[in-house]
């Protein structure tokens, strides 16, 4: 299976603070770093290291060849990403002392894919291969549309949720990814199993997985359910947590790995991310998670 990710890319502008800002402050950074980011380049490159065959789709800016430089090593395939004027997109992360984290996302017009970018895209997959979407992109429900028409599986990680993302052809999606947040926002409930059986009832042909960062993670699949706990760990930096845990998830699904284990493995390389600061620069390979994996 060709696992397409139509997502984001961008420079992170990361800063080492005492505490996440509250309104109103000014506070001095004990430290800043420049990352390859954004959610889609994270979960490409951690889907391309997790093994899989990935290629990234989106746009960008004329500042990008650090950015595609970085999909490159990771071995990700870059034909379908297109070379736009101006900036790309840009990120500001605050990183406390625990690990926590506060993102601002902004996206230039640079970052929207145009419905011809699609086609375009979509014309070298089909019934057999996978898109992956978050919701940072431009024409995302679009892609969700033509994706459907074309019979492919669709996974969709609703990051970062909004109130437009109800009105999306969300009966198209083979698979959510979402954390406590997006579950609450997409069936208004707050407990994890009342958010399973809400998308149970709403989308029946749909799976899930449900992050609960350090409370473990649950899939939902055919009727069945599995729960996976947290592997405990000094967390330095949270920022990939939940895109390495999505790449990893869907590498060991796609390869016919029973969802028991795809969930242990993609909670242990979750765990050596965020024992490492940055975001891209922080996901594992697959070696590095076969050599310390517990059951390895």
């Amino acid at each position: 299976m060709k696992i397409v990710n139509y997502g984001s890319i961008n420079l992170d502008h990361v800063y080492q603070v005492d505490h996440i800002l509250q309104p109103g402050e000014t506070l001095l950074a004990r430290e800043q770093n420049l990352f390859c980011g954004g959610k889609g380049l994270n979960q490409s490159i951690a889907l391309a290291k997790a093994g899989a065959e990935v290629f990234h789709a989106g746009v960008v800016g004329e500042d990008g060849e650090i950015l595609l430089n970085a999909l490159r090593t990771a071995n990700v395939d870059i034909r379908h990403i297109r070379r736009a004027e101006g900036a790309s997109a840009h990120t500001v992360i605050q990183v406390d002392r625990n690990g926590q984290n506060c993102i601002i996302v902004f996206s230039g017009e640079n970052m929207h894919p145009s419905e011809a970018d699609i086609d375009r895209i979509l014309e070298d997959f089909g019934p057999e291969d996978a898109v992956l979407m978050q919701n940072e992109l431009y024409n995302t429900p679009l892609m969700m549309r033509k994706a459907a028409d074309k019979g492919m599986t669709i996974i969709f990680n609703p990051s970062p949720i909004s109130q437009e993302t109800l009105s999306y052809p969300l009966e198209c999606v083979s698979w959510f990814l979402l954390n406590e947040i997006e579950g609450e926002a997409l069936t208004g409930e707050t407990n994890p199993g009342k958010i399973l059986d809400s998308l149970a009832s709403r989308f029946p042909r749909s799976s899930v997985v449900l992050t609960l960062g350090k409370n473990g993670a649950w899939a939902m699949d055919q009727g069945q359910r599995f729960f996976q706990p947290a592997f405990e760990i000094k967390a330095v930096d949270t920022t990939a947590a939940g895109d390495t845990f999505t790449g990893f998830f869907l590498a060991a699904v796609s390869s016919g790995m029973p969802i028991p284990a795809a969930l242990r493995r993609c909670a242990f390389a979750s765990s050596i991310a965020v024992s490492r600061k940055g975001a891209a620069d922080s996901i594992p390979t697959a070696e590095e998670v076969s050599s310390a994996f517990p059951d390895q």
